[in-house]
């Protein structure tokens, strides 16, 4: 979300070069490691958890940060670059608390119930959620007349639209979720409206020890993170070892141009390169081809023959270790114009991108969906989050080491 806006950030601190500079390491920087740190907080914190708490807490959070990114694009737009990177961080570190929240909350709640078909539908969801905007972001780029196409990327009103596209997602996604929660019953309604006032104390305990008995909040076992470790062994580590070798797309993503530009001998902006072909639609189009694979591969695990890979943990930890081999593919494209030595765009966006996607979302849904498969039942709300804190910790790992190749 906000590496996708990075044509306005960079009008808000093109005064400061060094922030010009070095915004999106910190804004990714500051993700990451406030996703690990609240995912960690939350996974320890299980005896008393309401996990449909900190689902709401979630996204009273989403709401509340994006709206004031929003209202940051048409207000206070004189202040210093540096007073805007320091209300930037703070956004950044709300949204990054919410996703942890979020993450620790659904998964382990989705997982109290034993169904793998519930665990699946938020893996797809996620996915979907990667598809959408890189569809909007190539359709805003080709609706706009050539002549503006740089001027429309960085307009605050685009931003502004933008960011409250998030706002209102956000907005739509707690109404539809407290009324879920509030056909539950009324005592769900209740504890409701008491997150409401206060916060929940942050959501991390009970409001009451007789919360509705579909939800075992009180008097919960609590398992070690070493117990869930010896049980889920080869899932975690596939989902970890999968996340992080996933955050090295982003990098290559952005370098790699169309092998079109190379053979026409032109640059990325020359009028004889269809527009689809450029760099502002040509860097989303192949988001959107791996965010693509990513949600097939996410599907394939209702499919009969593949979903039953949950049962053979250790095979799903070597695919893990399988899907290495695209990184190393991504170093035969077009990266920074110098040339492809596989000089076909398909090949980029189809068996590459499409390909590396189309693993991830397999691999994770695999072993998202199959931890519950492999621990007792009363330890299934704990498992979701402890799988949900190895997915994190991917990520973080993967965006630390995805500088060690920023520069290929």
């Amino acid at each position: 979300m906000f590496l996708a806006a990075a044509p306005y950030f960079q009008t808000r601190f093109s005064p400061s070069p060094y922030l010009l500079t070095h915004f999106q390491p910190a804004i990714i920087s500051v993700s990451t490691v406030f996703n690990l740190v609240s995912m960690l907080a939350l996974t320890r914190l299980q005896a008393r958890a309401s996990y449909p708490r900190r689902i709401l807490v979630s996204l009273l959070l989403n709401l509340a940060a994006f709206t004031l990114l929003a209202l940051s694009t048409v207000a206070f737009t004189s202040i210093s670059p540096s007073a805007y990177f320091t209300f930037l961080m703070l956004i950044v570190a709300t949204a990054s608390l919410a996703t942890g929240f979020c993450q620790n909350g659904v998964f382990a709640y989705v997982s109290g119930f034993g169904v793998p078909e519930y665990t699946q539908a938020i893996m797809t969801g996620q996915a979907v959620a990667g598809v959408l905007p890189c569809i909007a972001q190539i359709v805003s780029v080709l609706s706009v007349p050539e002549a503006d196409e740089g001027e429309a990327q960085e307009s605050p009103k685009s931003a502004f639209a933008y960011f409250m596209t998030a706002t209102v997602v956000s907005a739509v996604t707690m109404a539809a979720y407290m009324w879920l929660w509030k056909r539950r019953g009324e005592r769900g309604s209740e504890t409701m409206k008491r997150v409401m006032v206060d916060g929940g104390r942050n959501g991390l305990e009970d409001a009451d020890d007789d919360e509705d008995d579909d939800e075992p909040q009180t008097g919960r076992k609590v398992v070690s993170m070493l117990t869930l470790f010896h049980k889920l062994t080869w899932l975690a580590l596939a989902v970890f070892l999968c996340f992080a070798a996933t955050m090295i797309f982003p990098v290559f993503t952005e370098k790699i141009q169309s092998s079109r530009t190379t053979a026409l001998g032109s640059s990325t902006d020359d009028i004889d390169v269809p527009r689809l072909f450029r760099n502002s639609s040509f860097i989303p189009l192949a988001f959107l081809l791996w965010n693509s694979g990513d949600l097939a591969g996410r599907l394939l695990t209702i499919v009969r023959p593949f979903s039953a890979l949950v049962h053979y943990p250790k095979s799903v930890f070597a695919l893990s270790v399988l899907r290495l081999a695209f990184i190393p593919l991504y170093l035969l494209c077009n990266i920074n114009g110098r040339g492809a030595i596989v000089d076909s765009d398909a090949f980029y966006l189809f068996v590459v991108q499409f390909g590396f996607g189309l693993t991830n979302g397999y691999v994770g849904s695999t072993c998202m969906i199959g931890a519950a498969e492999w621990v007792d039942e009363e330890e299934r709300e704990a498992a979701g989050g402890f799988m949900g804190l190895m997915l994190v910790g991917g990520l973080s790992v993967g965006s630390l080491l995805s500088f060690l190749v920023a520069g290929a």
